[in-house]
């Protein structure tokens, strides 16, 4: 059993729209009420847990100034509280940030447990509290029964349904074909048979439409509506970005998990190579890390297995015939020849070939992808 989510566009008619508005922002000056609260505390020594937050929730409900918080659902604020709860818990086991405050004009969120909604499997139709039945465009179906439902709003005033289903894995029958990919700027992943997936560069294709629209927007009066048109007219833009990037994307390692048994990539660090400033925006505009996770969680629901090799493993360096590792290889050599035993190497091709001998190593020995380093 996995839990996947299934992620819906649906269309509310106006009247929701005024009570989802109302959610999203009762459930936003909670969370940034609480932070607040919680970060005032902590610099006074105090340590405040999400059993305070929820306390201090009903006090809010009861108090003249903010009763307007019974208005919508309880379920959503109480949700957050358990999301800030979650943020703070990442925080101190230092796998995130400080959690930081939730804009009006970004990406906006509420979220329904079971208790808050009502499921028809039969007709396919979603009822929640408060705000009724949701007009969905439906493009796939799943079986299973929701346990949480999330609403989203983006910065583009698009709303989007989110179903988290609890649901079994669907077994792929076993293929003997293996591979080993090394990604890259130019092209976004080199397989070790040769092939080249294309890296689309979006961000560069629309870099100088969205200069023009920022421009744009940094000349309206600020608080006008003007300026609200530029900023969703941005928004769009972006989102346009990201969908073509995620659509690209998930066709590419859905194609890739279908196709073969074992896939070997890079551990690759992506957030210290964005240091450097010259190739933080083609890094990001790959998105390599994504690239892998997705890579990750399908071969675990397809019976496939992908293997990460250690990052300081010179997979270019190393003559993918003969073993000879060259002493330096710049960047801008994309081809070049062994010294040792004369055999001309594409500089990905090679890599690939490397990543995927070292990948195969690993998993007939179990050792661990990185050695402990004493």
């Amino acid at each position: 059993m996995s839990i996947k989510a299934y992620k819906y566009r649906f269309y509310p008619n106006q009247t929701q729209k005024e009570t989802l508005g109302k959610t999203f922002g009762c459930t936003r000056f909670v969370y940034n009420y609480m932070l607040r609260h919680r970060t005032d505390e902590y610099h006074n020594g105090n340590r405040i847990n999400y059993n305070a937050t929820s306390a201090l929730l009903t006090q809010l409900k009861k108090d003249g100034k903010t009763d307007w918080l019974q208005e919508v659902s309880s379920v959503p604020l109480q949700q957050c509280l358990r999301n800030l709860q979650t943020a703070f818990t990442n925080f101190f086991a230092k796998r995130t940030k400080y959690p930081t405050f939730k804009k009006k004009h970004s990406k906006q969120s509420a979220t329904f447990s079971r208790s808050a909604f009502k499921w028809d499997s039969e007709n396919n139709i979603l009822t929640v509290a408060k705000i009724g039945k949701l007009k969905i465009k439906w493009s796939r179906y799943f079986t299973s029964d929701p346990s949480t439902v999330n609403i989203t709003k983006d910065s583009a005033d698009r709303y989007f349904v989110s179903f988290r289903i609890d649901e079994p894995d669907k077994k792929m029958p076993s293929v003997v074909s293996e591979i080993g990919i090394d990604l890259g700027i130019t092209d976004l992943a080199t397989i070790s048979d040769g092939q080249k997936i294309t890296n689309k560069k979006l961000t560069k294709k629309y870099e100088k439409r969205l200069a023009i629209l920022q421009k744009k927007h940094s000349r309206r009066k600020k608080g006008s509506n003007r300026k609200n048109k530029a900023r969703k007219q941005i928004a769009k833009l972006h989102n346009k970005i990201k969908d073509s990037r995620l659509d690209h994307m998930h066709k590419t390692t859905t194609k890739l998990i279908q196709e073969n048994q074992l896939i070997a990539v890079e551990d690759l660090s992506s957030r210290n190579m964005m240091k450097n400033r010259k190739l933080a925006k083609a890094i990001g505009d790959a998105s390599w890390h994504e690239f892998v996770c997705q890579l990750e969680y399908k071969a675990e629901w397809y019976n496939r297995t992908v293997v990460k090799i250690d990052r300081f493993f010179p997979s270019s360096k190393r003559c993918s015939h003969c073993g000879f590792i060259i002493a330096k290889l710049s960047l801008n050599i994309r081809k070049w020849t062994c010294p040792d035993c004369n055999a001309k190497h594409d500089r990905d091709i090679n890599a690939a070939i490397n990543i995927l001998a070292v990948g195969q190593t690993v998993l007939a020995q179990g050792q661990s992808v990185r050695p402990k380093r004493t």
